[in-house]
């Protein structure tokens, strides 16, 4: 994301104050040039702001202040972490990256993340390991906190489940184990219509480093645009919904609230068994 978009969000923000978090994922979002501008223009309206972190990013050349940094400015973090055991990690994310997960959650918590009366709060994100459902997060969370506050005395405030979504490396990674329709049917045997209500397509935006506007996180992977659906996407048509399409071209909130969202087959992963959604299970 450039300095025009990253400004135009900002500003965006300014001209609606309904919109209350900003959220800020990657890849590394940290890594970008504008990122700390965009944390504190919006802290500076009183937006909460929410820093999708890797953790191991904090120990890249030239992020050496940048848990400093969140903390400062009161920042929400919400922090990958597979699982609680080192073998696991490594295995899904590469080798050490457990240990240097562990040593960036044990400075967050130096620095008043997840301590009672800080305001920091400190999530932590699961997803499986393989083309299964999340276990139950409720007990998973009391298991991790169990796990890493007696091995390391790390303290986090919430577990997120979240189901891993048949699209990109890890539809790929299903089709070369010959496991697609077994995933897909698994997430369509499960669809739970009480997690409808809650789908974060149906609350958020999702801005593009560019500036096109979607659904969700997902659909912005697989270039969907909002209210679009795969046909209209194989056509190029890039304005299905009549609404704006980019963030220099909303007008009134009402226009993206009127909007249709795009759905598709990968959609079963967000409505399976207790729903997954961005801050995790939703029934």
């Amino acid at each position: 994301m450039d300095e025009r978009t990253a400004a135009r969000v900002t500003e965006l923000l300014a001209e609606h104050p309904t919109v209350g978090t900003l959220d800020l994922t990657g890849g590394a979002p940290e890594l970008n040039e504008n990122f700390r501008t965009l944390v504190r223009e919006a802290r500076a309206l009183g937006r909460t702001v929410i820093d999708r972190c890797n953790l191991t990013v904090l120990f890249e050349p030239g992020q050496e202040d940048t848990a400093e940094f969140l903390a400062e400015q009161g920042v929400s973090v919400v922090a990958s972490l597979p699982c609680y055991t080192p073998e696991n990690v490594d295995a899904q994310r590469g080798k050490r990256v457990f240990e240097r997960s562990v040593a960036a959650l044990q400075k967050l918590n130096a620095l008043g993340y997840a301590m009672p009366g800080s305001g920091l709060a400190l999530d932590l994100v699961y997803n499986p390991l393989g083309p299964s459902l999340p276990p139950d997060q409720t007990q998973l969370e009391a298991t991790y906190r169990a796990q890493l506050r007696g091995d390391f005395g790390i303290e986090f405030d919430h577990l997120a489940t979240i189901t891993n979504m048949p699209i990109k490396r890890f539809a790929h990674a299903l089709e070369r184990g010959g496991r697609s329709e077994q995933y897909m049917s698994l997430l369509v045997n499960h669809f739970n219509p009480a997690t409808v209500r809650a789908l974060m397509c149906r609350f958020l935006v999702s801005v593009g480093w560019d500036g096109a506007l979607y659904d969700c996180d997902f659909n912005q992977m697989l270039e969907l645009p909002i209210g679009a659906s795969f046909a209209q996407r194989a056509e190029g048509e890039r304005r299905p919904s009549g609404g704006p399409q980019t963030i220099w071209e909303i007008g009134n909130l009402a226009e993206l609230e009127r909007a249709p969202i795009a759905t598709a087959s990968h959609c079963f992963g967000c409505t399976a068994g207790s729903g997954s959604s961005c801050g995790g299970a939703l029934a």
